[in-house]
């Protein structure tokens, strides 16, 4: 299918449990347009570097600013002279999260959680060390808007805003042929990570649901995903993802009948990860406290320091 709309797939390994990332290359309006970098690694470079040295690019898309996708952008950027183009939201997001003052805000608010021991300071020092997999920074020049039309292969795609995995998320849709590139947005075996980190949007978990509802609508036949194989069917796996949510917000909410932390709540939704997965957990857990808070299913309240929230 990629072969017919004149697509290839890069995909990249990564070094954690999600062990890849699909990147695509197609030719565009100026030449030729990559779709997402990787990390900034030797693992990414040495992927890269036969491409670009075959293939004049001129546009990187990013689809958003998370490492596995961004990380790599600035190196590329520097060795090809192309433009970069992504969402406002996540270019700022992208050029400030991993800096040492948003690292020491991130650790402030990894201590109202409840955490035991230091573990809020290894949690801080893992995010940390993104710092250099996402160095050089790119140089945004172009950021997408909903709506604008992207040539990529042999058809045209729509940019879709589809926030939820991160504020500034995006999609790209071709009508003709029903084809949706849905990054980190739909994935075919997966649930995205749906976190909330005491920033940007107030109810991810509520952006994501309004995020699929959109794309629900559009009926999207054929779905090529960022981690994961293309399938067919995007309504049915959006249905899977509701369902999904909707059990961990119930459990969640059962969970909360007595006040709770957000690490103990966490605890008991996920259990044998690492310290990287522990972040995400952290993250997804804290998202659906704050779906049932601000849908005022449940209150919350802070003590010595620490959040607590119990179900109404």
């Amino acid at each position: 299918m990629l072969n017919d709309i004149g697509v290839t797939q890069v995909t990249i390994p990564l070094p954690f449990r999600l062990n890849h990332v699909n990147c695509f290359l197609a030719e565009g309006q100026r030449g030729w347009t990559i779709i997402d970098a990787g990390l900034n690694s030797e693992v990414s470079r040495d992927i890269w570097q036969p491409i670009i040295e075959k293939h004049d690019v001129k546009d990187i898309i990013l689809t958003h600013y998370h490492p596995d996708h961004f990380g790599y952008a600035g190196t590329l950027q520097q060795l090809t002279n192309a433009e970069v183009w992504m969402t406002e939201v996540d270019e700022q997001a992208g050029l400030t999260y991993w800096e040492p003052e948003s690292m020491e805000e991130v650790n402030r608010n990894y201590d109202t959680c409840g955490l035991p021991n230091n573990l809020s300071q290894e949690l801080t020092t893992d995010e940390n060390s993104f710092n250099a997999r996402v160095k050089p920074y790119p140089i945004v020049n172009h950021h997408l808007i909903e709506g604008m039309k992207l040539q990529f292969g042999n058809y045209e795609y729509e940019v879709i805003f589809t926030p939820g995995h991160s504020d500034g998320l995006i999609t790209l849709y071709n009508e003709e042929k029903s084809i949706l590139f849905s990054t980190d947005h739909i994935l075919p075996r997966i649930s995205p990570n749906i976190s909330y980190w005491f920033r940007g949007i107030r109810n991810p978990l509520e952006a994501f649901f309004r995020s699929l509802e959109k794309i629900k609508r559009l009926d999207v036949e054929y779905v090529v995903p960022s981690h994961g194989k293309p399938f067919c069917g995007a309504n049915q796996r959006i249905e899977e993802l509701f369902s999904h949510h909707q059990e961990r917000l119930e459990k969640v909410y059962e969970i909360i009948k007595e006040p709770k932390t957000i690490y103990e709540v966490n605890q008991q939704l996920f259990q044998n990860l690492n310290i990287h997965e522990t972040r995400f957990a952290v993250g997804e857990t804290l998202a659906h406290l704050e779906y049932l808070y601000l849908n005022q299913q449940c209150k919350k309240s802070m003590e010595n320091g620490t959040w607590y929230y119990e179900a109404i």
